[in-house]
């Protein structure tokens, strides 16, 4: 798997997590959700993800 499949799939795991984390344990875990969506519009602006940074640094292929 390359680094833009993993990527999508972290976004979309964190998603799923911070939205369970939502309904089950406390309704301000809704921020960890804002946190990542605020974090995706981001990266489509300056074209820069923090997590793209790590996954290079683990060693995935672009």
């Amino acid at each position: 798997m390359t680094m833009h499949p993993i990527l999508r799939l972290i976004a979309g795991t964190m998603v799923l997590i911070s939205l369970l984390l939502t309904y089950f344990v406390h309704e301000n875990f809704v921020w960890f959700t804002v946190f990542i969506a605020i974090n995706l519009i981001q990266s489509s602006f300056t074209l820069w993800c923090p997590m793209i940074t790590f996954l290079k640094r683990l060693g995935i292929k672009e």
